[in-house]
């Protein structure tokens, strides 16, 4: 058992989504479970036993648990059903467990409990098993929410990090950093505010069902750029293919407020999380009638065509910025937003 982690304590940013939960999962967590029979790496879902059953689980602590364009509840459901949807597997049925404080008001657990229920109702899927735990209060954080999603896998799904090529066209669906910029003002940590501006949090099968069932194999690859934004992202599927991807930094959609906001603090906007955006990687002789897809669809008006897989051996993401400079894009250091999903 080859467990390489020497962090003397597990902080923020090791559930930030960037090089920190790298490191803890490759140098703790994946080593000792796969030791006793686990895969060597735990991704977002996973198929099981080579069916067309996909499996996925994730906890949110979001806080505040209410915020503009959505909620702790609504992002519990989407956040699951997004991990089997970006694997290409349809999204079926959900298991719910709650980790409560004593002292939250009943009242506002009925709340996030319909929120919880409506978005499962609108996405088609039921919720079908489930647990509850009390903690002391101060031992929690309010509410802990834990789902687990099952789906089946489209029939023309063939999505792999090992099926990207040289050449190959990066989309994303959307504007990003919506909604962690959103969490930012929530919080309070922002002094200025914008009606413009809300969470994007989302159902994405409707967009993913949209993409593989007009182009099947020609979708390589999908992810939703959740922690660590799409930085983090295209960073490890650099890693896993040994290739270059390089981005156009004028071609990637960022709103006005959430670039203001990055500005100010000093944020990169690839590294700001999302909860209703995918990234695809696609075969170049579909891209821009992908595009066109993603672009007819409410959750895709905004999508864009913003990088390539470059043939190379070093992993690196390089943004060619506005000047036509370039720069080396990296994972997410630290932990700038806490709480966001």
């Amino acid at each position: 058992m080859d467990v390489w982690f020497s962090d003397r304590e597990i902080l923020m940013a090791h559930g930030a989504g960037g090089k920190a939960s790298r490191k803890l999962m490759d140098g703790l967590i994946s080593p000792i479970l796969s030791s006793h029979g686990s895969p060597p790496t735990l991704e977002d879902s996973f198929n099981v036993a080579n069916s067309e059953i996909y499996i996925t689980t994730d906890s949110f602590v979001v806080n505040p648990r209410v915020f503009p364009g959505g909620t702790l509840g609504e992002l519990a459901v989407n956040g699951t059903l997004n991990d089997l949807s970006v694997s290409g597997a349809r999204p079926q049925v959900l298991t719910l467990a709650l980790i409560l404080e004593a002292g939250i008001e009943s009242k506002e657990l009925q709340f996030q409990l319909e929120k919880i229920a409506s978005a499962a109702e609108s996405a088609g899927v039921r919720i079908v098993a489930g647990d509850t735990k009390v903690v002391e209060h101060g031992s929690g954080d309010g509410v802990f929410v834990t789902t687990t999603g099952l789906g089946m896998r489209h029939p023309k799904a063939l999505l792999s990090a090992q099926r990207v090529r040289p050449g190959d066209k990066v989309l994303v669906s959307g504007t990003l950093g919506d909604h962690g910029v959103t969490i930012l003002m929530a919080r309070g940590d922002l002094d200025f505010t914008s009606e413009y501006l809300s969470s994007d949090t989302a159902n994405l099968w409707p967009l993913v069902d949209a993409l593989l069932s007009e182009f099947g194999d020609g979708v390589r690859w999908m992810r939703d750029p959740t922690r660590g934004g799409l930085a983090s992202t295209l960073n490890e599927l650099a890693s896993d293919i040994k290739a270059e991807i390089e981005i156009d930094e004028g071609a990637v959609p960022v709103s006005d407020p959430v670039r203001g906001a990055c500005e100010i603090l000093g944020l990169d906007p690839f590294h700001i999380a999302n909860e209703g955006k995918l990234v695809a990687v696609v075969d170049p002789k579909i891209a821009q009638d992908a595009l066109s897809i993603l672009q007819q669809h409410r959750l895709g008006e905004k999508a864009a065509l913003i990088g390539e897989v470059k043939e190379t051996d070093l992993p690196v993401v390089v943004c060619r910025t506005r000047f036509g400079a370039h720069r080396t894009l990296d994972m997410l250091t630290g932990d700038p937003l806490p709480r966001i999903c």
